[in-house]
């Protein structure tokens, strides 16, 4: 056995691991960022992605792993045909903490219990109905997301809530839940808050529009990861909604108030909508919409959503579903083509019923939008569906994942 000592117990070898610490310290957000989204595998590519030594990159690993997040695998097996020594292979610590995720939409609220890399931990049953008073259905859907946390023993650093209205900044106010019978204004935030500190749940709470966090989920670890402008539209249980993404952050305008694409109006003649005007894609392009261009009643056993989407994967053939099907995918067409007018993205991702009808017949969805696009002879955007469940859930937990992406050291100590 060799008397060397090991230079990391002794005077010398801790002061050069805590210099390297010191100076990768401003590096442990954009690190773990980057092992969040699973865009450093290892550590030679944490290394090649921070522009640091090899040495602080092992720094900056070994505190996160210190904190619970990552782990770092100090053993891994070289790929076959590789040369040189392996690197060490990076992840989410699966054990580490967690965020309580929550959403309220037209059919019903759920709360889960959301990781890092967007891992949904835990999830509990959701309800089918909103009570029209804000603060009895956010204090049932913390509520559950407590027992969770309860049940599961895990630690919790945030809360995030995903609700089908824009969300004005900075207040945090529901400016239009149309489809949820809310006060408009109702401060949902400060009462997600409350309901929050009431069940004993530390850290900070967040809320915002579902249609925008669903985009921010999916760019961080799904369909719309590595594009740098986004835009994604999709209807869930009630109404059309659009959200932006710009190198990586969400394009939310001056107020939180932008991209209400469910207002762009897609059939001059069409249903009335909520806004007061007429032929709005978010009357002639969602759930409702498609069951009533089919003809169907909408019962009470299942979702808008789930009927929509049911009827179309198992009675396509059916001449009313498949005539119900090219109106919304026209209108739908019209309303994207617009938007990439205007926004010129690089990529649109289409979710809930819209990934459905994508589905269903994507060469006419494509050949309408490019129809309509002044880019559509340069071959147009990428249509792709969103390939995230519970997508909104994942972006509520990612509100509440931000503080400890900005600073893991400052938000957990």
């Amino acid at each position: 056995m060799s008397g060397k000592a090991d230079p990391r117990t002794n005077g010398e070898g801790m002061t050069t691991h805590r210099t390297r610490l010191d100076r990768g310290r401003g590096a442990l957000g954009p690190a773990l960022e980057l092992v969040h989204t699973g865009r450093a595998p290892t550590r030679a590519v944490l290394t090649a992605e921070l522009g640091v030594t090899r040495a602080t990159a092992g720094a900056v690993a070994a505190e996160l792993e210190a904190l619970g997040l990552i782990r770092v695998d100090a053993r891994p097996g070289a790929a076959a045909g590789s040369q040189g020594r392996p690197s060490h292979r990076l992840a989410v610590a699966e054990e580490g903490p967690v965020v309580l995720a929550a959403q309220v939409h037209a059919d019903g609220f759920r709360a889960a219990l959301v990781g890092l890399g967007g891992r949904i931990v835990a999830t509990a049953p959701g309800c089918e109905t909103v009570d029209a008073d804000p603060a009895k259905v956010l204090s049932s859907v913390v509520e559950a997301g407590a027992e969770l946390l309860r049940t599961t023993g895990r630690s919790c650093v945030g809360a995030g809530l995903a609700v089908p209205s824009a969300v004005a900044e900075p207040d945090g106010l529901a400016l239009n839940p149309l489809h949820l019978a809310w006060p408009v204004g109702a401060p949902v935030r400060r009462i997600f808050e409350e309901c929050v500190r009431a069940a004993g749940i530390t850290g900070p709470a967040f809320a915002g529009n579902d249609v925008n966090l669903a985009a921010l989920a999916e760019h961080r670890h799904g369909a719309g990861r590595g594009a740098r402008d986004l835009l994604c539209v999709a209807t869930g249980h009630r109404g059309v909604g659009g959200a932006l993404v710009l190198d990586g952050r969400l394009h939310t305008g001056s107020s939180g108030l932008a991209l209400e694409v469910g207002h762009l109006t897609v059939h001059p003649e069409g249903r009335p909508c909520y806004c007061g005007s007429r032929g709005c894609l978010d009357v002639e392009a969602d759930p409702l919409a498609f069951l009533t261009a089919a003809g169907r009643d909408p019962g009470p056993e299942v979702s808008l959503l789930q009927l929509a989407n049911d009827l179309i994967r198992d009675h396509y053939d059916d001449p009313s579903v498949r005539t119900a099907t090219e109106t919304l995918i026209d209108r739908l067409g019209l309303g994207l083509a617009g938007l990439v007018n205007i926004l010129n993205p690089d990529r649109i991702i289409l979710g809930g019923l819209h990934r459905t009808l994508l589905d269903a017949d994507p060469d006419r969805l494509r050949a309408v939008v490019a129809d309509r696009s002044l880019w559509g002879q340069s071959g147009g955007v990428p249509l792709l569906a969103c390939t995230l469940d519970h997508n909104s859930l994942v972006g509520a937990a990612e509100l509440a994942w931000q503080p400890v992406l900005d600073d893991p050291l400052g938000a957990l100590t």
